[in-house]
C-alpha cells in the first residue's frame, strides 16, 4: 500500500487517541482533561464525540434486503462519515472553517469540533502549523473493527495514533448514566457490556500503544500524566505504511462472509430437519412439533444474524491467516447445534 503525501497533512505532528469504554465510563470528563493539559503543552487538541456527530436515529437497524446476511445498520455510515470529516482536516488543514457537505453528521457539532483549532490558529497562525495537533476520538467503539478504521486512517497519512481503555464497573456506568439529562437505556448499556473487546495487543499487533485506566472511581493525575505520556509517545513515533496485505484480508473477509452464512444457513437446516425428525419419533403432539419449529427458526435467524456481523466486526483472526470458510462454518454452527439440543430435550420432556 503506498502511503499518502505526509505533507498533505502539515509540518506538525498528528495522533489520533481513540477512547473507549461503556457510557458512563468517563470518556467525556477524561477528553476535556486532556485538552486543558494539552494546551499547557502547547499543543492543539480536540475532541472527537461520536454521539454528538452522529444522529441518534443512526443507530437503528436499517434493513435493506429480505435476506439476513444483506442487513446493514444506519450507524456503519455515519460512523464512517466521521472519519471523512478528520480525513478531510488532514488533507486540507487550511479550511477549517469550510463545514462538511454530508448529511449524516451534524455540522454545528463538527463545528464544534473545529473551533478551538480556529482559536489557535487566529492567535498564532504560523506557531499553530508547527505545534502537535492531537484527535481524541470519544466512543465506545466496543469492536476492535471500529478502532481498526482509526487505526488505517493513522497509517494512512504516517499519524501517530494510540488507545486508552476506560475500564469501569457496570453499576458504576450504570448510575452515572441514569444522571445524565439524557440517559441511555439501561438495557442498552448492559447489552454493550456484553459486546465490548477490550484492546488487546497480544491478539491485534496494532492495538500494542494501548493502556488501560481504572475509571471506577475519579481520574487522578497520575492517570493524565499516562494519557500524555502515551499520546506524547505516539507523536513521536507516527506510524509507517507498509507493503502488505492486511486491507486485501479485511476485502476478502467482507467477500468470505456470505459465503459463511450461506453454508451455516444449509447447516442448520439439516439440523433442524434431524430434530423434527427425532421429535416425531419421540411422538411429540403436532402442537408441540409446530412450537418446536417456530423456536428452531428463531433461533437459526438470531444465530446467522450474529455470526454475520461478529464475523465482520470482531476481527477473530489475525491478518496473517487465511480465512478457512468450512473452520469458520463449523466452529459457529457447533453453537447452534447446542442451542438445538437444548430446545428439543425441553420439549419432548414437556411432552412427556
Amino acid at each position: 500500500m503506498a502511503a499518502e503525501e505526509t505533507g498533505s497533512v502539515g509540518r506538525a505532528p498528528v495522533c489520533l487517541c481513540v477512547l473507549c469504554g461503556l457510557p458512563g465510563a468517563g470518556k467525556s470528563t477524561l477528553s476535556r482533561t486532556v485538552c486543558s493539559t494539552a494546551a499547557q503543552h502547547g499543543w492543539r487538541s480536540t475532541v472527537v464525540p461520536y454521539d454528538d456527530l452522529i444522529p441518534e436515529h443512526a443507530f437503528h437497524t436499517r434493513i435493506v434486503a429480505e435476506d439476513v446476511e444483506e442487513m446493514q445498520t444506519e450507524w456503519k455510515l455515519h460512523r464512517h462519515a466521521v472519519l471523512q470529516c478528520i480525513e478531510k482536516l488532514l488533507k486540507k488543514p487550511e479550511v477549517l472553517t469550510e463545514l462538511p457537505n454530508n448529511r449524516q453528521i451534524n455540522n454545528a457539532a463538527w463545528e464544534r469540533c473545529v473551533q478551538a483549532l480556529q482559536e489557535l490558529e487566529t492567535s498564532d497562525h504560523y506557531q499553530a502549523e508547527l505545534s502537535p495537533l492531537v484527535f481524541l476520538l470519544d466512543d465506545n467503539f466496543y469492536y476492535p473493527s471500529m478502532r481498526y478504521e482509526v487505526f488505517q486512517l493513522a497509517r494512512k497519512y504516517s499519524l501517530g495514533f494510540c488507545q486508552v481503555y476506560l475500564q469501569c464497573n457496570l453499576e458504576s456506568c450504570i448510575s452515572r448514566n441514569q444522571s445524565r439529562s439524557e440517559p441511555i437505556p439501561t438495557e442498552v448499556i448492559q447489552e454493550m457490556a456484553k459486546r465490548l473487546k477490550s484492546p488487546n495487543p497480544q491478539k491485534n499487533s496494532w492495538e500494542t500503544n494501548s493502556i488501560l485506566l481504572n475509571t471506577s472511581e475519579n481520574v487522578s493525575e497520575c492517570d493524565i500524566q499516562k494519557v500524555m505520556e502515551l499520546i506524547s509517545s505516539a507523536l513521536s513515533n507516527p506510524l509507517s505504511p507498509v507493503e502488505d496485505n492486511m486491507e486485501q484480508k479485511e476485502a476478502d473477509r467482507q467477500k468470505c462472509a456470505p459465503s459463511v452464512v450461506h453454508q451455516a444457513d444449509q447447516t442448520c437446516r439439516r439440523l433442524i430437519s434431524e430434530a423434527m425428525k427425532t421429535a416425531r419419533e419421540s411422538r411429540v403432539s403436532p402442537d408441540h412439533l409446530r412450537s418446536l419449529a417456530a423456536q428452531l427458526n428463531e433461533s437459526k435467524a438470531r444465530f446467522l444474524h450474529n455470526l454475520r456481523k461478529e464475523f465482520l466486526q470482531e476481527v477473530p483472526f489475525s491478518h496473517e491467516e487465511d480465512i478457512d470458510v468450512e473452520r469458520v462454518v463449523k466452529r459457529a454452527v457447533d453453537v447452534f447445534d447446542n442451542d438445538k439440543k437444548e430446545l428439543l430435550l425441553r420439549i419432548i420432556n414437556d411432552h412427556s
